[in-house]
């Protein structure tokens, strides 16, 4: 018998986070997936009167078709795909792996490249269609987790179905808040980093876009960022785990970055002139992630977190930065995690994760649940 949770999760990815309507044709972009909720997706697909196309990947294939990787295979494969992208109205994409390190060996400068070459593929899937995405659990994510497979199975179904239309009526004040700033500063133990955000806009993300979700979003004005911060959660960027992660910038750049692995944390931001500069922060609050697991999907939703972006930024709060690097870094600021500050033009928003403002108050984990 199938879960009953998949029907519930398709139904709320096809209804609600991508809104397929009749006629609507839709990629599911399946990824180590099981066949079960495969299905269901499809199914629910065409109960909303959608057309569904299903691409069902692997990841260790995946791997070796990038070891071999060319600029001929790469452009060939933008092309293949940037077709099939321009034929669809809606996006699914569920990526589950066995491994997450799977690409660890895949050498830098083919991932640089392919990714690089891929680029406008996705930036055209994110700017063109109603596209929704997230993992699938895995055993893999669990034991990064730090939980058994059931408990963060339970965890994965609670947060992914939880009420994103109430959290969404929530979020308003704080879009509205970020939308008329100008001065950002934020404090926690090793940061201390100011920037603008003037006139680039916010935007909610309340399950339309991922799942889970639960944050709003801006960027900095592009040359406006200046100090330093200190990551506290890990990161796992081209298959590779980063801890520690600490970034200096001067004007925009970042002109200083170490962590557990150096070498390869530069190599990353090398990857071409946008990489050392910012497109996207964030103030993330979902009430059912309070821990970190090496999954940007979720990490970046933590309560009391915020996440500041290295590379590409969204034509939705654009700075004008572009790069083939989206790499988003978090740092928790709830209390058991050293706290912090988050301060709009003087005014203390956020501390130790917990809103202060009373119309923010409803975006606290107590309020949400």
């Amino acid at each position: 018998m199938t879960d009953p949770r998949y029907k519930k999760l398709a139904k709320l990815l096809v209804n609600y986070s991508t809104q397929i309507k009749k006629g609507d044709p839709a990629l599911l972009d399946l990824i180590d997936v099981p066949d079960e909720f495969s299905v269901e997706l499809i199914r629910a697909v065409r109960e909303a009167g959608g057309v569904p196309f299903a691409e069902t990947r692997h990841t260790r294939v995946s791997r070796e078709l990038l070891l071999g990787t060319d600029k001929n295979h790469a452009a060939q494969t933008r092309e293949i795909e940037m077709f099939r992208m321009k034929k669809m109205r809606a996006y699914i994409a569920i990526r589950g792996s066995v491994n997450t390190s799977e690409n660890s060996d895949v050498p830098s400068d083919r991932m640089r490249l392919y990714s690089k070459i891929l680029r406008p593929v996705q930036d055209y899937r994110v700017n063109k269609t109603r596209w929704c995405v997230l993992r699938w659990p895995t055993p893999s994510m669990a034991q990064a987790a730090g939980m058994s497979t059931e408990a963060f199975e339970d965890l994965y179904f609670d947060v992914c179905t939880m009420d994103y239309a109430r959290m969404a009526r929530a979020m308003v004040p704080l879009e509205r808040r970020m939308k008329r700033a100008d001065r950002v500063h934020l404090k926690a133990p090793g940061t201390d980093l100011t920037f603008s955000i003037k006139g680039i806009g916010a935007k909610m993300c309340k399950g339309d876009r991922n799942i889970p979700d639960g944050e709003v979003f801006s960027c900095p004005v592009k040359n406006s960022v200046n100090g330093t911060i200190q990551f506290n959660a890990p990161t796992i960027y081209s298959g590779t785990k980063f801890e520690n992660v600490r970034l200096e910038f001067k004007e925009g750049k970042i002109t200083n970055a170490t962590s557990n692995n150096t070498k390869r944390l530069n190599e990353i931001l090398d990857t071409d002139a946008g990489a050392r500069y910012v497109g996207e922060f964030s103030l993330g609050f979902n009430p059912f992630i309070l821990s970190p697991m090496c999954d940007i999907l979720f990490d970046e939703k933590i309560a009391g977190s915020l996440h500041f972006t290295p590379g590409q930024a969204y034509e939705d709060c654009d700075n004008g930065n572009r790069s083939a690097v989206h790499w988003d870094m978090v740092l928790i600021q709830r209390k058991n995690w050293g706290g912090g500050e988050v301060w709009f033009d003087g005014e203390l928003i956020r501390e130790n994760g917990i809103f202060l403002p009373k119309d923010l108050k409803p975006l606290n984990p107590r309020n949400l649940k």
